[in-house]
Order: structure tokens, then C-alpha cells, then sequence
């Protein structure tokens, strides 16, 4: 019985102003009143009011519940379960999906029990600006997560998912090794140092993308970690795991096409699986590392031997301030030396600078020439260029020592004279031969 109907009509319009509609129910008789803030020529496919609210709102589902919620409401307005939870709780909130003119909205149910225990007011209430924008939240929250753990300029996974990984890694150790299968490759750029200190860091960072992409093609079925500036992790798993010789040799052969070219990254690497006497994840990586350290040594060997036999290529004379750094160098050399034959070639230019003596005595024409090399193999007696190529080999090939090596040579008088020599090469800070030169002294015997 409503006491006061003027007071009471203006609190539920009231409230209907904020719910789409609100329902005053009558738990005797299950009759109902709505109230909606609408247009009084609005029309509405639902009545004012009704004799059985339960009913008509199961009846009437199907026309504005989304069709998987359907059993959700179905449960929510039966009226024995209504009643049970609103004793319990006091109140009774479902959130739903509606539909209306095609539109899917969420919609939130909330049914309040009044204190004569007789009556409830159901509340229907749009949230879908609230529900998109927990949505949102949730999204931006799961992207922030997972930029988190996403190295920016690669978009590969980084340093920290790395050591994630790691960690999981080695539960999965700890508990059942004998079910783990995997490997690790360790990759790293030859030469990031220099394309950055002379192309400039736009150019580096995209040698970093470009070596990015040649690791994600070649090993797309395993995650990818960039852990360093030039460093790469990648676990292989599952295909990559079983095509793993196929794999390291691909990447292998593709970064020396690369290096030849100058069309791509050059990148050293080194793999290692899984094997039983290791207890953790990074006795596998430290393995992988240790190969890759090799292999990008043998990329550096392979570069100066290259670089040493590719003189001939170099057009560029020598400026003025270069000479002088190699005549310094030279009188540095004498001063050390004390005797014998010296030589000092600058590998930039090709250019050389050779003992007065030996100038003399082999028939030189000048201290100072470009390709020296050239003529001075033609010096070398037929049956002693296999020696000395092979003791070049051996110098550029990174040995910390080279042995001195016998050999003849023919002076300009048409004799030959024993000669021995010991060479050695001077790197730049990235590696790469600078300077070449060496003593040579007559044999006494």
C-alpha cells in the first residue's frame, strides 16, 4: 500500500532519471509498476506495469538479453532464488549484456529489498561507458605489462621477460628435467661499435632491427630475447629444436653472404642444448656464449685476411697526417729494434714504408710504396711462397703468436739470401687491421 503516492512517484522518476527503468514489486501478488525517464510520446514494446514481473521478464528475455546471458537472467529473476540471496545480502547485483536495435550494451541488475520485506525495486542500470572504460584500463594495463617486457626498438622480448623466462626455465629443471628438450642460441653483431661511431646511431639501429628480423625469420617457431645492445637469446623449442644444425647453418651462411656483400648484418652465433649433467638454464647459455665468442673471432680472422689480401683494391693516397702517424710509428719501430730489415705498412691506404737497407740490397725502388706486398712476393723464391702465405695465414688468423719463418729471397744482383721474419698486426678499437709490419733479419747460417 503506498501511503503517499505524490512523494513516492517523485523518487522512483527520480531514480529512473539515473537507471534506464525501475521496477516497484510487489512480492505478494508479484505485481509491478515502471518507471522510465521517457518522452511522454515515447512509445515503449514493454507495459507500465504488470501482474507478474517474474514472468514477464522471462517471457520477455529473449527480446533484450543477449542471447549467451539468457541463462544467467533466467536464473537471476527467479523469484524463490531472489528472494534467498536478498535475505542473505540484502541486495542482489548482476551485471548482463542487453541488446537493443541491433546495439549490444552492458546492462547492470540491481535489486534492493525494502524494509517492510514485502516489496522490491529493481534497478536497471547502461554501464557500458564504465564496463569500456575498465575495459580500457585492463587493456592498457595487459599492453603496459607486455611493453614491459618488449624491447622498443625490436619489438623481440627483453633483458627482463629474458630473465623471466629464466627462472621458469629452471623450476621446470628443478622438478622434471628428463621432460625438457631445448636448445640456446647466443647471437651477437660484428661491428655495431663502428656503425655507430662512423654512420651514426640511426644507421646502427637499424642494423640492430635488421639482425632482429633475420633471427625472427630463421628461428620462428622459439622466443627471441634481445638481452645487450648487440646481443640475442633465442631458446629454440619444438621444430627449431629438431632443425637445429639446419637452423645455425642458415643463419651462418646468410650473415656471411651478408658480410661479403655489405647488403646485411653480419652475426656471429653459438648453440648449445640442453644436456643431463646441466643443474640450470645459464650452463647452457654460458656454452652458447662460448661458441659464439669463437665464432665472431673467426669472422674477425676472416676479415683481416681479407682485408690483408684486398690491399690491392685501395686508390685512396695516403694524406699527409696519416704518413707522418706512419713515420713515427717506423722510428719507434728502428729505435726498439735496434737492426735488421723493417718494415711498417698502413693497411687503410695500403701504404708502406720499408728499412733503407732493404730498399737497397733487394732493389726496391723507393722507402715508401703502395702494394708493397706485390713486390716484394716477387722477391720470394718459387719454392717458398707456400711458406709464407701460410705464415700470413697463420698472423691474420688471430694466433697471439707467429713463429718466425724461413724463406729465400732474391737480392738485386740476381742471389738469393736466407731470410727470416716476424710479423705482427695492429688492430682499431673494432677490430680491424690498422697496421701491418714486421723484422726481418738475414740468416747467419
Amino acid at each position: 500500500m503506498i501511503n503517499n503516492p505524490e512523494v513516492f512517484n517523485q523518487i522512483a522518476f527520480s531514480l529512473a532519471k539515473h537507471y534506464e527503468c525501475v521496477y516497484y514489486v510487489n512480492l505478494e501478488t508479484n505485481h509491478y509498476i515502471v518507471f522510465t525517464d521517457t518522452n511522454d510520446g515515447e512509445e515503449s514494446e514493454f507495459p507500465n506495469e504488470g501482474e507478474d514481473f517474474f514472468a514477464d521478464c522471462l517471457k520477455n528475455a529473449d527480446k533484450f538479453i543477449h542471447p549467451d546471458d539468457i541463462k544467467l537472467m533466467t536464473e537471476t529473476y527467479n523469484k524463490d532464488k531472489m528472494v534467498e540471496v536478498l535475505s542473505r545480502d540484502g541486495n542482489q547485483r548482476v551485471v548482463f549484456r542487453a541488446i537493443k536495435d541491433g546495439n549490444i550494451f552492458h546492462m547492470r541488475h540491481i535489486v534492493i529489498s525494502c524494509n517492510d520485506k514485502k516489496h522490491i525495486v529493481c534497478c536497471l542500470e547502461n554501464v557500458e561507458k564504465e564496463y569500456r572504460e575498465k575495459e580500457n584500463q585492463r587493456k592498457n594495463l595487459k599492453s603496459a605489462e607486455i611493453m614491459a617486457r618488449r624491447d622498443e626498438l625490436t619489438g623481440v622480448k627483453n633483458n627482463h621477460a629474458f630473465k623471466e623466462y629464466i627462472c621458469s626455465i629452471d623450476d621446470m629443471i628443478n622438478s622434471n628435467p628428463d621432460a625438457l628438450e631445448f636448445g640456446v642460441v647466443m647471437c651477437d653483431i660484428n661491428d655495431l661499435k663502428l656503425i655507430n661511431d662512423t654512420r651514426g646511431h640511426s644507421f646502427g639501429d637499424e642494423a640492430i632491427r635488421a639482425t632482429s628480423r633475420l633471427i625472427c625469420e630463421t628461428f620462428s617457431h622459439s622466443p627471441v630475447f634481445r638481452v645487450g645492445g648487440d646481443e640475442f637469446v633465442i631458446v629454440l623449442i619444438g621444430k627449431d629444436y629438431n632443425d637445429r644444425e639446419y637452423l645455425i647453418n642458415k643463419i651462418r651462411d646468410e650473415s656471411e653472404s651478408n658480410r661479403k656483400s655489405r647488403s646485411g648484418p653480419t652475426v656471429a652465433s653459438g648453440i648449445a642444448i640442453f644436456e643431463d649433467e646441466d643443474s640450470k638454464f645459464s650452463d647452457v647459455l654460458a656454452r652458447a656464449d662460448l661458441l659464439m665468442y669463437e665464432n665472431k673471432k673467426a669472422i674477425k680472422s676472416l676479415k683481416a685476411i681479407e682485408g690483408f689480401r684486398d690491399l690491392e683494391r685501395i686508390e685512396t693516397p695516403i694524406p699527409p697526417d696519416r704518413k707522418r702517424l706512419l713515420d713515427s710509428f717506423f722510428g719507434a719501430l728502428v729505435t726498439v729494434t735496434g737492426g735488421g730489415y723493417i718494415y711498417l705498412n698502413d693497411m687503410r691506404y695500403d701504404f708502406s714504408r720499408w728499412s733503407v737497407s732493404l730498399v737497397d740490397d733487394l732493389g726496391f725502388e723507393s722507402e715508401y710504396m703502395y702494394h708493397a706486398d706485390k713486390v716484394f712476393r716477387n722477391c720470394i723464391h718459387p719454392d717458398d711462397i707456400e711458406v709464407f702465405e701460410s705464415a700470413m695465414h697463420s698472423l691474420f688468423n688471430g694466433k697471439a703468436e707467429v713463429k718466425p719463418i724461413r724463406y729465400r729471397a732474391r737480392r738485386k744482383d740476381g742471389t738469393y739470401v736466407i731470410l727470416h721474419t716476424r710479423g705482427f698486426v695492429i688492430s682499431d678499437n673494432n677490430g680491424s687491421p690498422e697496421y701491418f709490419g714486421g723484422i726481418i733479419l738475414q740468416d747467419e747460417d
